[in-house]
């Protein structure tokens, strides 16, 4: 029986069950070529390969294999921004305007990886812009709601995910342009690590803050393409390694920053401010410890991005065209653009150390932290709002996103259910560089626990059990019994070392726990013994340097051994030597750490002194 291709969803693991049952990707391309003629937006695409060169493309693929090419037969878009071989790219000016030889390196990898383009996508021009208007060509209309704005300035990218013509597409992000068209239109934006996705082959805007980001319907499609994509480039001087595991369950116990209420800005929108408190609600019940900080220093960070120099670096990229054609550029962009020659070097250097000041008073914030979780837009403003004002509501729009690249975050922006006007909620989860991993497992579960409707497609959220994601080539599993699990006063020491939660477990029953003597924070040992008894756990993984380096670090009388598992098989594990049990205490009954520590919190809350040591050791 064919399938309707018509009421396909467009994610990836549905094209994949459809590939494996016979559908052939030439079928698919074809369905997204009549997808675009449905939506009949003549805003979204700058440049559409013909059909013919891409369904040849797409039947040229060798044998279904999602394993060797796990992006196999999926359809793409990419910002004009952006070079696609024999695509003209414009950057929204066709002025500008360049034919590339070659592909960027990420959409190269991207291919490499099965993935078929389709085309180049609208956006603000030269990438300035946070609203999606700011072009020559017709803008691409929302999704969602065509009175609102896009979002920008990967416009035309995100409104092509979200009307499901292709599984997902590419954008760039300097301010906020790979999250704030995410919100609007109802899809998942991942702003990765600077560096993690080469910008080879991409019109910078700002080289030192850009990265390309990855637009898609569901966290795991965004993953995906982000784990295809971040492939180290030694051309690209700002690229770094960054680990892209499989996408796993988050940690047990997450600790997670919001603004205070007194740092709270929604521009009068109370609609947007019961949808975040709904949306941290949310995280609470799924056992994320909420903290309100100050959050003045990062809007101090974010303000910086247009009155500061960094404004100069983005007319280091178009002067030579302000020059020669002044017109060639949209008005609104001249005008942002030209503010730079105002500027000098003794600007960009204040504004150098001005950033290291406000970075450092932050830092104390992040530290008590795992992730930030911040409102993606403060609110919403509709195309006749950007007529009357195209500056104020586009500034308005960056409020949570500006400071990000700034303080080398990275992101992802979730859609979390529709407000009671039905306009789209959305939060954004912020992380250290490289914690890509944890703020996408995260987002996963939330997106999973509140999505209705995958952009506007009309498609739910298709099923995935993440709860054993596996490692990745170069890392090796560690059981941690103690101080060193999530929310845990030592588990720094594994997520420094670039450790990531892989799944909560539980020991064959041959083993006996103790609570060592000392501290703080409060120690367990872990010593093979009979009778024994099954003892909860958590297994990290650590890539192959960070756990020699972490294996140095454990102080007798623990060590590094090797833990049976409940279902036989062996990881790395903390153990206890038979001396260190001197003053210790037998816990076994208890069948781990939390529950042991939760009794004494539960024993001695009504002896305060205590209660507090028992705090330190079980704080986050």
């Amino acid at each position: 029986m064919s399938l309707d291709l018509a009421r396909l969803g467009f994610d990836i693991a549905t094209l994949h069950a459809a590939y494996a049952r016979g559908t052939s990707p030439a079928e698919v391309i074809g369905e997204a070529y009549r997808r675009i003629d449905r939506v009949g937006d003549p805003g979204i695409f700058i440049h559409l390969r013909p059909e013919a060169e891409v369904v040849a493309e797409a039947a040229a693929l060798p044998a279904f294999d999602p394993e060797a090419m796990p992006l196999w037969g999926i359809p793409f878009a990419v910002k004009d921004n952006i070079d696609l071989a024999d695509c003209p790219t414009t950057a929204a000016c066709p002025a500008y305007a360049y034919d590339p030889s070659e592909d960027a390196f990420a959409v190269a990898a991207l291919k490499a990886a099965g993935a078929i383009p389709v085309g180049k996508t609208n956006l603000d021009q030269f990438a300035t812009g946070l609203v999606g208007v700011r072009s020559p060509y017709p803008p691409p209309k929302n999704a969602i709601d065509p009175e609102i704005v896009p979002g920008g300035s990967s416009s035309g990218s995100a409104v092509a995910v979200a009307h499901g013509i292709v599984s997902f597409s590419l954008g760039t992000d300097t301010a906020g342009s790979g999250r704030v068209p995410a919100a609007l239109n109802n899809i998942v934006g991942l702003k990765p690590t600077l560096g993690a996705i080469s910008n080879t082959g991409v019109v910078p805007a700002c080289r030192t803050l850009d990265t390309i980001s990855i637009f898609a319907l569901t966290v795991s499609d965004a993953w995906a393409a982000f784990a295809a994509a971040a492939r180290f480039d030694p051309a690209d001087a700002f690229a770094r390694e960054v680990a892209t595991p499989p996408l796993g369950a988050p940690p047990p116990e997450v600790t997670i920053g919001v603004p205070d209420v007194a740092t709270r800005e929604f521009f009068g929108d109370d609609q947007q401010a019961a949808s975040f408190e709904a949306a941290l609600s949310r995280l609470a019940a799924m056992g994320a410890r909420i903290v309100e900080l100050d959050f003045t220093p990062f809007f101090e960070v974010a303000a910086m991005l247009y009155d500061g120099a960094w404004v100069a670096e983005r007319l280091s990229v178009v002067e030579d065209l302000i020059r020669k054609d002044p017109d060639a550029l949209h008005p609104v962009t001249r005008q942002i653009v030209e503010a730079g020659s105002r500027l000098s070097a003794v600007d960009a250097f204040r504004g150098i150390y001005r950033l290291a000041e406000l970075k450092r008073k932050a830092a104390p914030f992040l530290d008590q932290v795992d992730l930030l979780c911040v409102p993606t837009i403060p609110t919403f403003y509709s195309v006749a709002d950007l007529q009357a004002d195209p500056i104020g509501p586009n500034s308005r729009l960056g409020t949570y996103t500006n400071f990000v690249n700034l303080m080398d975050l990275c992101g992802i922006s979730v859609p979390t259910g529709p407000r009671e006007d039905g306009r789209p909620g959305s939060v954004t989860l912020l992380g250290r560089s490289g914690q890509d991993a944890l703020g996408a497992a995260l987002a996963d579960q939330l997106h999973r626990a509140t999505a209705q409707v995958l952009g506007a497609t009309g498609h739910g959220l298709p099923s995935a059990d993440l709860s054993d994601a596996g490692l990745a080539p170069g890392e090796i599993a560690l059981a941690v019994v103690g101080a060193h699990m999530s929310g845990l006063p030592l588990n720094h020491e594994l997520t420094s070392r670039g450790g990531r939660f892989v799944r909560t477990d539980r020991t064959a029953t041959i083993y006996r726990f103790f609570a060592l003597a000392g501290g703080p924070p409060a120690r367990p040992g872990l010593l093979r013994a009979e009778p024994g008894s099954a003892i909860e756990l958590e297994i990290w993984a650590l890539p192959t340097e960070g756990f020699a380096d972490f294996v140095a670090s454990v102080p007798s009388p623990l060590s590094i051994g090797t833990v049976q598992l409940s279902d036989g098989d062996a990881v790395k594990g903390f153990l206890v030597e038979y001396a260190g049990l001197e003053g210790a205490e037998d816990v076994t009954a208890f069948g781990g750490w939390r529950a042991y520590l939760n009794s004494l919190a539960v024993t001695m809350s009504q002896k305060p002194s205590v209660t507090k040591s028992i705090q330190m050791s079980h704080r986050s």
